[in-house]
């Protein structure tokens, strides 16, 4: 009974720093102002399922607007169960604004590099298929500079021990994701996926990136 307890009382606890945490975060979208909003660029990333992807993003300071989406298929508006096909050539990306005052396109790669395994081929741990490659679909000739020079520097790092088989590619199209995707691991913190797979990729994330994060 005891240990029961004792793990309801840490279940709880870890709910309830998350939805701290998450409320600061998001009352941080909400303080952009006109001046700041003319500053903003965009970015696209992909790194398996866009829950993860979106949950640490949206902690990041300078990082605003954090949303799901589809790139890099061939299908005008996807469906959820069409991208999960595998049929549509799209991968699930998250697409945010970011004001390069506060955050370097150069500090959201590599957190990028280091919050999903970039050297499995269309691959996440137990997601797998085209929809979950690993991706940076750049905005502009910038970006894609930035993210080769990235991916060699990290390439030539011992982060990973396999070579990186990222993608880099040009942004074709971007469709927002069905609505019950947005915000989810903030919205539902104590469900399965979210608590054994998210939640600790988001406390190794804010421990290791601690002075990135909103205050």
């Amino acid at each position: 009974m005891r240990n029961y307890v004792w793990v309801l009382f840490v279940a709880f606890s870890v709910a309830i720093f998350f939805r701290i945490t998450t409320t600061s975060a998001m009352n941080q979208n909400n303080l952009i102002t006109e001046e700041m909003s003319s500053k903003l660029e965009q970015a696209t990333f992909g790194a398996g399922c866009f829950w993860c992807v979106e949950a640490i993003f949206q902690r990041i300071e300078g990082v605003y607007n954090v949303e799901s989406g589809y790139s890099g298929g061939h299908i005008e508006n996807p469906t959820y169960q069409q991208v999960t096909s595998g049929r549509t050539g799209h991968a699930e990306v998250i697409r945010f604004d970011y004001n390069p005052d506060k955050v370097r396109f150069e500090d959201l790669l590599e957190v990028f590099w280091h919050t999903h395994d970039p050297t499995t081929l269309n691959r996440q741990g137990a997601d797998v298929g085209t929809q979950y490659r690993s991706v940076i679909f750049y905005h502009n000739e910038e970006q894609r500079d930035i993210a080769l020079a990235s991916k060699s520097k990290t390439d030539a790092s011992d982060l990973w021990q396999d070579p990186i088989v990222t993608e880099v590619s040009p942004l074709i199209n971007y469709y927002r994701a069905e609505d019950y995707h947005q915000n989810y691991f903030n919205d539902n913190p104590n469900a399965g996926y979210c608590s054994v797979v998210i939640a600790p990729k988001v406390r190794k994330f804010m421990r290791d990136f601690s002075h990135l994060l909103k205050n």
